[in-house]
């Protein structure tokens, strides 16, 4: 689930803070490098929970109003409630046992947002498409699944609430959820009704070479940074070295440092990754600024046989 692109962004985040931070040393920093990949993936397990929480207030919204209707009678139409306690995907979620077992170690749950929860419930079941859903009376696996789908892009993906709810319970989140919120939505698509409570979730990293391209990105931008400098300075036209923004500075020595020592990855794609993180943590002009500055380094280093690519 870790991909290229959230550790881009975490090594941004986190050269930038080690910068500022003087007397913190490199191994200090490369553990909090670690540890907030680590906190992003405990963020996409419990975005699944999210999930599961609904569906269990489902259960104890339907049982209280069976309960009731014991008591003083009412019809035999199943409740929305009850349609979405029972939504086949939701159910394979909810058992799912890599999920129960990162939950029961976790110290921190849904329940304590329970006024966010409720509201966040309501608009689920009050979703045009949700009642759409109702009124087609067909609810196989796959209708289940693509409902909870679209509920979850409607209500959690878009909500700029929900973003702030999770500011507040880390600071590593703070950036984080769109990433995340592409992936939750991947692994709703990926999950299948014949693979039970163990239907595997996304893993976290993809391949071995991503988790070590996290650590050298980091190290390498630290170990060469009087020489990345220098290559920005020796290449600004019509600016001083000492006027550029520092968070511009920052990212393109980390730019410099992947096109130096990852020669597989291609320019393009070096190039667009930094700018979009230019164009969010930075000033509006900023992202032309270090295209412009990345371009020309890249051409003389060309010119002179450094660079292949």
């Amino acid at each position: 689930m870790i991909n290229r692109a959230l550790i881009r962004l975490k090594v941004v985040q986190l050269i930038y803070a080690y910068y500022q931070n003087e007397g913190k040393t490199t191994e200090v920093a490369l553990k909090e490098l670690d540890f907030s990949l680590q906190k992003a993936y405990d963020l996409y397990r419990l975005m699944l929970l999210l999930m599961v929480e609904l569906r269990r207030r489902a259960e104890r919204v339907d049982a209280a109003r069976e309960a009731k209707k014991l008591r003083v009678g009412g019809g035999d139409a199943p409740s929305n409630d009850k349609l979405l306690a029972n939504n086949l995907f939701l159910k394979q979620l909810a058992e799912n046992e890599e999920l129960l077992e990162f939950e029961a170690a976790q110290k921190w749950n849904w329940n304590s947002e329970d006024t966010f929860l409720k509201k966040l419930y309501d608009a689920w079941l009050n979703d045009d498409i949700f009642l759409r859903y109702v009124d087609t009376k067909v609810h196989d696996y796959e209708s289940d699944r693509e409902l909870v789908r679209k509920l979850y892009k409607n209500h959690v993906e878009k909500s700029e609430e929900f973003d702030a709810l999770l500011e507040e319970q880390s600071l590593y989140w703070n950036d984080d959820k769109e990433i995340v919120d592409s992936f939750v939505v991947k692994t709703i698509k990926r999950f299948q009704p014949e693979n039970g409570a163990a239907q595997e979730l996304l893993p976290a990293y993809a391949a071995q070479e991503d988790q070590e391209f996290a650590g050298r990105l980091f190290k390498i931008t630290i170990e060469r940074c009087d020489e990345l400098r220098e290559l920005v300075k020796n290449n600004l036209k019509k600016w001083q070295f000492n006027r550029i923004a520092f968070m511009d500075l920052v990212v393109m020595q980390i730019a410099l440092a992947e096109i130096l020592e990852f020669p597989s990855i291609p320019l393009n794609v070096t190039f667009n990754e930094y700018l979009d993180i230019a164009k969010v943590y930075s000033t509006p002009r900023s992202a032309g600024f270090i295209h412009g500055v990345l371009e020309g380094i890249t051409k003389r280093l060309k010119e002179d046989g450094i660079l292949l690519k």
